[in-house]
């Protein structure tokens, strides 16, 4: 199955996996909305792509609901729809400045519940959340992102036995080489990579093609619902 005259929105879809999964749903065929808080980054983004014709953009903040709401009444028909926002925080629990956590929550859970909420889907259709690592092998500091990472899992179950027909999913990453890492290791990075890839099993840190061919066939898969797929290199085996 492909994406051929389907119309896909990315959430995030600006930037790392969010322009990741654009990409691959571009390759098979699809038209895709990116949708973003910046327009600079979405004029980055379409110009990183090169498909003129089959890209459009939307400026909308996902962790406010009148412009979600605002986002899925201007848009054509959509066929599927895949969220990868998030604002990443790391905080001990113990000094937590809770004004940072809710703005971790509000980027992710929170824009999560609009979209469920919101999205008008042709039938066929799908809802692809993103989550992490995080939600079954935690770091310190990493109880925020933790605990939204699986409260998205858990509500995914629920949406889809509320939203049937409508099939929703969760796409579960592990370490991918995406511009977030160059903020959360500066110049460290590439040694974090190494010595993490070390310890894969697959050998090697993720690319955003790997989420983006991840995210396709929950797309295309119609007997997928209510499910985490993990692509995360054997990560929770080591």
């Amino acid at each position: 199955m492909n994406l051929e005259q389907q119309h896909v929105v990315v959430v995030g879809g600006s930037s790392g996996i969010g322009l990741g999964v654009a990409k691959a749903a571009l390759e098979q065929g699809a038209s895709v909305t990116l949708v973003s808080r910046s327009h600079e980054n979405l004029e980055r983004a379409v110009a990183a792509l090169g498909a003129p014709g089959r890209v459009r953009t939307q400026v909308a903040d996902a962790t406010r609901e009148d412009d979600v709401r605002r986002l899925f009444g201007a848009l054509p028909p959509v066929n599927h729809v895949v969220v990868t926002t998030v604002e990443a925080h790391y905080l001990p629990i113990r000094q937590m400045d809770f004004a940072l956590a809710r703005r971790v929550i509000d980027s992710k859970l929170m824009a999560a519940f609009h979209v469920a909420r919101h999205a008008r889907l042709q039938p066929g259709g799908s809802l692809t959340f993103t989550t992490g690592i995080a939600s079954v092998r935690p770091s310190p500091n990493g109880s925020v992102i933790a605990a939204v990472n699986g409260g998205i899992e858990s509500a995914v179950r629920a949406w889809a036995l509320e939203l049937a027909p409508v099939r929703v999913n969760v796409l579960s990453p592990g370490w991918i080489d995406t511009p977030i890492w160059d903020a959360l290791a500066g110049d460290a990075k590439a040694q974090r990579f190494e010595q993490h890839a070390r310890r894969l099993p697959v050998g090697r840190i993720g690319t955003t093609a790997d989420v983006g061919h991840a995210a396709v066939f929950l797309m295309t898969n119609g007997f997928t619902t209510g499910d985490v797929l993990r692509v995360d290199g054997g990560h929770p085996l080591v």
